[in-house]
C-alpha cells in the first residue's frame, strides 16, 4: 500500500508594471509557502529584480507549487538556492510556471536537484505579447537518480501562434540516462530559451535557432558549469545585464 502524502499547496502571483520609467511590483498574492522578497534595482530603476523563496527548502511527494507572473514592465526573477526534490512514496510533486509577458521577463533560477526516488512534474507556460521578450533557463541535476521519474512540459506562444513545444520524460536509472542519444551517462542537463534572432555560438553549449527563438542546451556533470555558461550567454544577449545580488552571497 502506498503511503499517503498530502503535501504542501503553494501559489504565488506577481504582477510587474511600469510607473514612469520604473518597474514596480504592483501586485503580489500568496497562498502557502511560496513568497517573494523585497524588490531590488541593481540594474537601475527600469528593471526590477525579485527573489522567489520556498521556505520549506525541499519539495516532496504531493507538493504542488504554482508561480504565475505578469510583466508589463521589465522584471528579473531568481531563487536563493537549489530546488531539491525528495523521494516520493508514490505521489507526484508538481511545479507550474505561468508567465504572461507584455514587457520583458527573465527567469534565472538556481538548479533543480532530483533525489533518488523523486516523482517530479515540471510545467512551464509562456505567453508573449506582440513586443514581449523573454530569457530564462532550467538546469536539472540527476545525481544518483536510479529510481523515480521526471516529466517536463514547456510551451511558448506569441499571441495565438505556438512558437515552441517540448515534452520529455526521464525514468531514474532508465535507458535514456545511459543512451548516447539521451543523456549519455551525464548527470546535469539544462536549457536556456530566449526571444532572439541573434547569431551566437558558445563553447560548451549546443545552440539552435528557431523563428524568433534561441535555444541553448547544456549536457555535462556540473551545475556550476551550466550556470556559468548560461550566465555568459545571457550577458551576450543583454550586454548591460547585472547579476542578481543573491548570487554573490
Amino acid at each position: 500500500m502506498e503511503a499517503l502524502e498530502t503535501g504542501w499547496r503553494a501559489r504565488l502571483a506577481l504582477e510587474f508594471a511600469l510607473q514612469g520609467n520604473k518597474t514596480v511590483l504592483a501586485r503580489r498574492g500568496a497562498d502557502g509557502p511560496l513568497v517573494v522578497q523585497k524588490p531590488l534595482y541593481p540594474d537601475g530603476p527600469q528593471r526590477c529584480h525579485a527573489i522567489v523563496v520556498h521556505p520549506p527548502g525541499g519539495i516532496a511527494g504531493g507538493d504542488e507549487l504554482h508561480l504565475s507572473v505578469r510583466s508589463e514592465g521589465h522584471a528579473l526573477l531568481t531563487t536563493p538556492g537549489a530546488a531539491k526534490w525528495y523521494r516520493s512514496a508514490g505521489s507526484w510533486a508538481k511545479q507550474t510556471l505561468q508567465f504572461d509577458i507584455e514587457g520583458t521577463l527573465e527567469w534565472l533560477p538556481r538548479e533543480t536537484i532530483l533525489f533518488d526516488g523523486a516523482l517530479a512534474q515540471l510545467e512551464t507556460i509562456i505567453k508573449l505579447g506582440p513586443q514581449a521578450s523573454y530569457r530564462g533557463w532550467e538546469i536539472i541535476c540527476l545525481g544518483r537518480f536510479n529510481r523515480g521519474r521526471v516529466k517536463m512540459n514547456t510551451r511558448i506562444m506569441r499571441g495565438e501562434r505556438m512558437l515552441f513545444v517540448e515534452k520529455g520524460e526521464i525514468e531514474g536509472g532508465g535507458r535514456l540516462m545511459r543512451s548516447p542519444a539521451g543523456l549519455g551517462g551525464r548527470s546535469v542537463f539544462g536549457t536556456l530559451i530566449a526571444t532572439s534572432s541573434e547569431k551566437i555560438s558558445m563553447a560548451g553549449l549546443a545552440i539552435t535557432r528557431l523563428p524568433g527563438l534561441l535555444i541553448a542546451r547544456y549536457l555535462g556533470d556540473s551545475s556550476e558549469e551550466a550556470l556559468g555558461a548560461f550566465t555568459r550567454l545571457w550577458k551576450l544577449l543583454r550586454p548591460s545585464a547585472v547579476e542578481p545580488r543573491i548570487w554573490s552571497t
